[in-house]
This record gives structure tokens, sequence and C-alpha cells, in this order.
């Protein structure tokens, strides 16, 4: 399987508001970025979103080392989203999990992708080159969403 780093980012200005997800990847000499955004949304929609737009760019299975910021994603992933399915995308207090729609399509990729991934948290605006520049995505997403494209 090809080795490829990941970093993504969430970014929104207001909460809701308009917001943008950025992603870096990198697999050797070889580096792709992406981003987009939408007018109305809020940061964690959009820290899933980098996510999920990672994955699905990948063209075959891969060993990805996937750099996040988000504890909110990451605690989803590692943590929370064994008890949601179990209990029907419910949550403990038994509200249904917000932004359900998103974590199911993470789910699937992360099920039939065949992606190994390792999933490793960061601390956000802190120096970290491949966090500083899925930041700056992120933030060309929020600039698109305003621009209407």
């Amino acid at each position: 399987m090809n080795a490829i780093e990941i970093y993504t980012d969430g970014a929104c200005k207001g909460n809701p508001g308009p917001g943008g997800w950025g992603v870096l990847l990198r697999s050797g000499p070889t580096v792709k970025e992406l981003y987009g955004g939408e007018r109305s949304t809020t940061n964690n929609r959009m820290e899933l979103m980098a996510v999920i737009q990672a994955l699905e760019a990948l063209k075959r299975p891969c060993n990805v080392t996937l750099y996040l910021d988000s504890q909110y994603v990451l605690k989803g992933i590692t943590e929370w989203m064994p008890g949601w399915k179990a209990k029907g995308w419910k949550t403990a207090s038994k509200q249904p999990v917000k932004n359900q729609e998103l974590w199911q399509r993470l789910d699937a990729l992360l099920q039939g992708g065949g992606h190994e991934v390792d999933w490793r948290w960061v601390r956000g605006h802190n120096g970290d080159p491949g966090n500083e520049r899925a930041d700056a995505l992120a933030n060309l997403g929020v600039t698109q969403a305003l621009a209407g494209k």
C-alpha cells in the first residue's frame, strides 16, 4: 500500500457562518492540495468535511497518517462512533448524533476504502507546517464560499 501523509483542517467565520475545509496530501515527492467551503455551516462540519474529502481523494487503498487538530473528529472516530452505531446513531443521552450524515459518510469511507489510518492529533496554530498549510487552505475555502463559487 502507498504511504500517504494527510493534514486536514476546517475553518468557520462565525459558528454557524461561512466555512471552509482544507486538505494537504503528501506521498513521497507528490503534493496535492484541496479546499472547498459552504456559505452557511459550522466549524465541526468543516472539520469532518476535510477528512471526508481527503479520503475520497484517494484512488486506491493507502497506509494513511492523518494529522488533524480537531478533538471532535478524533474522539468521534476513535471513541464515540462505536457507541453511536450500537445505539442507532443516538448519543448517550438518546439524542440524534449531530452531523450524522457526515459521520455516516466518513464511516462508509473507512469501512469500504481499504485504508489503514493512523489518526494523529496536532495542536492547531502551533507552527506545524502541514497543519498551517491545511488551515490556509481551509481559509481559501471560506473565501471561495463567500464568492459563491
